[in-house]
């Protein structure tokens, strides 16, 4: 590759700073489109005629301020504006990121059954020992992913639960195949924690990094509980809006 610099050493400036505002100016300028994966690390150090090292402190500092996002194992992106997710009676994964232009997406990652502890059965309203399904899913908005998240359904009330929403990619969908027709947000409690091992490699984050954490309880027509989830949300790629009642 022909060397690229747009470098003054002379200019009392540290070179990876120089370097950083350069790339921050190309993704201003457009030369990175939102959402594209920015060239190797040593690809930007031949451009500039720099180690890796020095590139690669440019680009930290360029993650640091939310320009940049590091997915593990995929590269580094220039990052989108982080996803408006408001929380509210009826909160739907893919409606609102459809709003936002932007192409929803889920993925049935496991699932299993389980019988209902003392704390899901309170919380389903089921008796201690019911069978449930346990599935987990992560959403994904423009092939980015957005949430991890563990969900638990009775069992007798969506049989079908798994192989439904592995074909259609929505909750929504899959409860209307068992008859449920529509649902609503009882309650959402939000905490924050580190990410974990296996959700960091499904969102692509590092180890240390924060998620939002969302803990929550959704009721079918009847006001009777269908289903608990617990969320874990990329902090940095989406921004939670919790509506007024």
């Amino acid at each position: 590759m022909t060397k690229i610099s747009t470098l003054d050493r002379s200019a009392g400036i540290a070179v990876w700073r120089q370097i950083m505002e350069t790339l921050k100016a190309d993704i201003v300028s457009g030369a990175f489109e939102k959402g594209s994966r920015l060239p190797p690390e040593a690809e930007l150090a031949a451009r500039f005629g720099v180690n890796r090292h020095t590139v690669r402190r440019a680009i930290a500092a360029l993650t640091a301020e939310g320009i940049l996002r590091a997915d593990q194992g995929r590269g580094t992106f220039v990052a989108a504006a982080p996803l408006t997710y408001p929380i509210g009676p009826r909160t739907r994964f893919s409606e609102i990121v459809s709003g936002q232009d932007r192409a929803p997406s889920g993925r049935l990652v496991g699932s299993a059954t389980e019988e209902a502890d003392a704390l899901l059965a309170s919380q389903l309203e089921v008796p201690l020992g019911t069978l449930l399904i346990r599935v987990k899913t992560l959403r994904v908005a423009d092939g980015v992913p957005m949430i991890a998240a563990t969900s638990w359904f009775e069992q007798a009330r969506v049989p079908n639960f798994v192989a439904d929403y592995a074909e259609s990619g929505s909750i929504t969908a899959a409860l209307k195949k068992a008859g449920i027709e529509d649902y609503r947000r009882k309650e959402t409690r939000i905490t924050a924690e580190l990410v974990e091992a296996e959700d960091a490699r499904q969102l692509g984050l590092a180890l240390g990094q924060p998620v939002l954490v969302m803990e929550s309880v959704n009721l079918d027509p009847d006001g009777r509980p269908i289903q608990i989830t617990r969320a874990r949300v990329a902090a940095d790629r989406m921004q939670l809006v919790v509506n007024g009642t």
